[in-house]
């Protein structure tokens, strides 16, 4: 491991030498004894290899010479707008999915190691030859022994040692950045580290992805928008999934989508509903929605619906952050500048100390531009980037949640603009989340939290029956304060469901006036929700 690590060390700093990275750190307003030193550096007193090329496009290239981890991390860190500067995030946007696939036989090999039986008795038919191949995984084209058409996909072999030398590596790099200078600071390239990490180690676990493609599978299935493959669990280990393979036009073919006639409008919409399905409704969304895993189904074109792969990673939103980021959307194109701000600091994105008329004026400065546009030329995620660029001059902590729905938003509103030019995002979400905000305090979701919460009452009433035998106990010590909170927040909440459960009683059992139960329905809601 430790050879690996050094031998890792080396290739970087060839590359970092060919491509003269240092200068993009060097470019920084950096402390004097660091100028100093720079001198020190051997190979800056060589020849320069003239190269000409931009930070960028050096910072692209020396990724792809770096390899497969690299070019992913690359692929991520271009999706971070909020901390790149534009020259270099336009850059790393051209980094692509495809490399070059590793051999034949240690693909079948490992996935015999994995299945524990051979290619010839799984599958009827299995095709040595790749389909694709990505950073950390490649697709063989197969055929079940019942008949179905399936893909199979492998990961890379040897890549978890790799992954942790170059791991460290990123590190060092992210400290020595932020400890040198401030612009870096304010990037956070220490927390971009650690969110790559996480997310490269859960794409290395095929049964994670499985798990996803089931789940929004079941939550679009019959839906005339979206499609997603069947997995085939029988046959899926930690590196190896084998699902069903599918026959679509890739989205950006739009040539093919053309001669067929598909509805490119209905498309274009139909993608930004299945956003907001994702968001809103299920609070699980495919948050790696890049032009290569959609597809368009070659069914019913004037009727189209999209197929999605690669479900590796997705996000998920609290109902408290649901709320907010809807409320915040529809203020924001209402110009509510102040309630925007307000939300903000309600939500915990921003310190609560924040003064909101400061708030306020900096978000109607950054925003009212945007607004002289006509309203199909906003661009939706650009505006919530600017959001969330503005909100951080105020101290607001990066949301690892909201970073996965920016992205997605970005991927989405981009392939959208590419169908169709005059596509209107807002007119289009603007309906869906004024449905969502209304369906939240519909009876009938009012009547889903009522249950849940009555559900809890046999628990309360036991937890508070432990307690009040614990305070019976003679020469007991008086609890600790903390404990003393808890016990005060269990009694209300128990007042809170004592109520609820009246509510329900007199709403369901007796012939009185409605409004009792009303108020006891309110009251009860309030000392359940409170905090």
């Amino acid at each position: 491991m430790k050879l690996l690590a050094v031998r890792r060390l080396f290739r970087i700093l060839r590359v970092v030498i060919r491509y003269r990275l240092d200068d993009l750190l060097l470019a920084l307003p950096l402390p004097v004894w660091l100028r100093v030193l720079r001198f020190a550096l051997p190979w800056r007193w060589l020849p320069r290899r003239t190269l000409n090329l931009s930070r960028g496009a050096a910072l692209r290239l020396a990724l792809q010479d770096l390899g497969p981890i690299f070019i992913k991390f690359g692929q991520l860190l271009s999706t971070r707008r909020d901390l790149l500067p534009p020259d270099i995030a336009d850059e790393l946007a051209f980094l692509q999915d495809q490399v070059p696939p590793f051999p034949a036989e240690q693909s079948v090999a490992l996935i015999e190691e994995q299945l524990g039986a051979s290619v010839g008795e799984v599958f009827a038919r299995f095709e040595v030859e790749p389909l694709a191949s990505a950073s950390v995984a490649q697709v063989h084209a197969a055929q079940l022994k019942s008949g179905e058409e399936v893909v199979v996909k492998v990961i890379r072999p040897g890549l978890r040692p790799i992954i942790r030398s170059d791991l460290a590596w990123l590190f060092v790099l992210a400290r020595i950045a932020e400890k040198a200078s401030a612009d870096a600071r304010r990037l956070r390239p220490v927390d971009v580290v650690s969110d790559y990490e996480k997310t490269i180690y859960d794409e290395l676990d095929l049964l994670r992805e499985a798990a996803n493609s089931s789940q929004l599978r079941r939550n679009f299935d019959g839906s005339p928008l979206l499609y997603v493959p069947q997995v085939y669990w029988d046959w899926c280990r930690p590196k190896v999934l084998v699902m069903e393979r599918i026959y679509g036009i890739p989205v950006t073919d739009l040539d093919v989508l053309a001669d067929q006639r598909t509805n490119m409008k209905l498309l274009a919409e139909r993608g930004v509903e299945i956003f907001f399905t994702q968001v809103f409704r299920d609070s699980f969304f495919h948050a790696d929605m890049h032009p290569g895993n959609i597809f368009v189904s070659t069914r019913t074109p004037w009727s189209p619906q999209y197929i999605a792969v690669d479900c590796g990673i997705v996000g998920s939103l609290t109902p408290e952050d649901q709320d907010y980021l809807a409320r915040n959307l529809l203020a924001f194109f209402k110009r509510d500048y102040r309630k925007v701000a307000q939300l903000h600091i309600d939500s915990g994105w921003v310190p609560a100390e924040t003064r909101v008329n400061d708030f306020e004026a900096a978000i109607r400065t950054v925003c009212e531009p945007i607004f002289e546009k006509p309203l199909k030329d906003i661009s939706f995620g650009q505006l919530l980037l600017r959001l969330f660029q503005t909100a951080r001059r105020f101290n607001m902590e990066v949301q690892p949640q909201l970073v996965l729905l920016q992205k997605t938003l970005l991927n989405i509103e981009g392939l959208g603009r590419q169908l169709y030019p005059d596509l209107d995002l807002w007119s289009t979400a603007q309906p869906y989340l004024e449905r969502w905000m209304r369906e939240r305090i519909s009876p009938k979701s009012l009547l889903s939290n009522l249950q849940s919460q009555v559900e809890q009452v046999p628990h309360l009433a036991n937890m508070t029956r432990d307690l009040l035998e614990r305070m019976s106990q003679p020469h007991a010590e008086d609890p600790p304060a903390p404990w003393r909170k808890r016990n005060d927040h269990l009694a209300v909440r128990l007042v809170g469901a004592a109520l609820l459960v009246g509510a329900a009683t007199l709403g369901l059992t007796q012939h009185i006036e409605a409004w009792p139960s009303w108020l006891m329905l309110a009251g009860g809601l309030y000392l359940v929700l409170r905090r």
